[in-house]
């Protein structure tokens, strides 16, 4: 028997559920458009090196990946950042920078399934290629925040949280890290959130780091604020960059959404500098949206070192957020008007004046016979149109049909020579 269940980690969406996804990715088109960002998008399927080659451990053992019948190796995208390097390479000469480009893909992972995760999302992905100040951070977060307002939180809501990959990487040399060990001890404290003290601290020992490392660094992720951070860091030039962003931030009115946090990682090894989290103030959720600066992605993979920052937002957390918080939109199918036949004999009428509207631009749906006026109201309810026309014989006999504004409850009969051209459709 087959199983009607959706593969293990992803969904149908049915009608309702497609409604508040095109919301959704509507409202990210509008923010991203709205700051002169342009759509993109890249091949589902990938080589399978894309992503082993730099996107480090943890994206390397979720990959849904397999040999084709030429024994090329692929996988499906993890993420969107790979494919958008490879794209800026393979044109690079031709391109005017700074790139300014957004794109909502499907992405798969075949990751452990936990509230906000599963093995398929959609993500939008916002980047700015070719601007090396932080012009490009505060345009790639100011824009984030945007999105977020719009889709109706606000500074109670939402936080984003703020680091430095530069002031990390300064901690563990002072620490005395080797530099071949830094990037996977960051893919340890990137899991900080999610383990305790004492399992966080024998991970940090399986990478090699000695007991003392190992709390010296737990109690530097514990520093409460920027300037705690300031007295105990050797090198004070790291902390430049992100202080003049923090400040920047606070001069458009927006450092109420900002907030310095010096556990912020990021997994991802191509990060550079800048990188940051969205949540709710008190991280009781998954992460809403992620990203950060990315200047030595693109050279990795044999191509000049263009700068780089741009963010992921999922639609998975996003959506559970604003159901939790009631924040969710009652989205009803877009129809300006349902036509009802009643009687059978009287469907294709129906056909014919809905052919016509549709013509003149309206969104026309048809209900035909049998059916009785009283379920037909409740059907019109239900779909949330403001006008409803209804072929009643007496009045077909006259070449007239009734309209019933849903909303005041009142009707009038129409002759079917001005039905392209009422009032109330906005008509002359």
């Amino acid at each position: 028997m087959i199983d009607l269940q959706p593969v293990k980690g992803t969904r149908d969406f049915y009608p309702p559920q497609l409604r508040l996804r095109n919301w959704l990715f509507n409202t990210w088109r509008k923010s991203a458009q709205q700051a002169g960002f342009e759509e993109y998008d890249a091949c589902v399927l990938e080589h399978e090196a894309l992503y082993i080659r730099k996107a480090g451990d943890e994206i390397s053992q979720q990959l849904y990946n397999f040999e084709d019948n030429s024994a090329r190796r692929l996988s499906l995208r993890p993420e969107m950042t790979p494919s958008l390097a490879r794209m800026i390479l393979q044109k690079q000469k031709s391109l005017s920078y700074p790139v300014r480009w957004f794109s909502i893909p499907q992405c798969f992972r075949y990751e452990r399934m936990t509230r906000g995760r599963k093995r398929e999302h959609y993500q939008w992905n916002l980047d700015i290629i070719g601007e090396p100040t932080i012009l490009a951070e505060l345009e790639i977060m100011s824009t984030l925040i945007r999105s977020l307002k719009e889709l109706g939180l606000d500074s109670e809501d939402f936080r984003i949280f703020i680091n430095d990959r530069r002031i990390l990487n300064a901690m563990l040399e002072q620490l005395k890290v080797p530099q071949d060990l830094q990037n996977s001890v960051l893919v340890v404290l990137d899991k900080r959130d999610k383990l305790p003290v004492e399992a966080l601290r024998s991970e940090l020992s399986n990478q090699g780091l000695s007991d003392h490392q190992a709390s010296q660094l737990i109690q530097f992720l514990e520093l409460p604020d920027f300037e705690a951070v300031a007295e105990r860091l050797e090198n004070q030039a790291v902390l430049n960059e992100l202080k003049n962003i923090l400040d920047q931030f606070q001069k458009m009115g927006l450092g109420a959404y900002l907030q310095f946090d010096i556990s912020i990682v990021r997994g991802l090894s191509y990060y550079t500098g800048t990188v940051f989290e969205v949540n709710t103030p008190t991280k009781s959720s998954r992460a809403i949206s992620g990203g950060g600066r990315y200047d030595s992605l693109l050279s990795a993979f044999g191509g000049p070192a263009i700068p780089a920052v741009g963010f992921g937002f999922g639609d998975v957390v996003i959506l559970e957020i604003l159901e939790e918080t009631k924040k969710l939109p009652d989205l009803k199918q877009e129809l300006d008007l349902v036509i009802f036949a009643l009687d059978s004999q009287h469907d294709e009428m129906a056909m014919r004046v809905a052919y016509q509207l549709r013509d003149v631009g309206l969104k026309v749906q048809t209900q035909f016979g049998p059916m009785k006026m009283q379920k037909a109201l409740q059907q019109a309810n239900n779909l949330g149109v403001a006008f409803a026309m209804f072929c009643f014989p007496d009045e077909l006999n006259r070449d007239e049909v009734v309209i019933r504004d849903l909303h005041n409850r009142e009707q009038k009969a129409y002759s079917l020579s001005k039905i392209t051209n009422l009032p109330w459709m906005g008509k002359d």
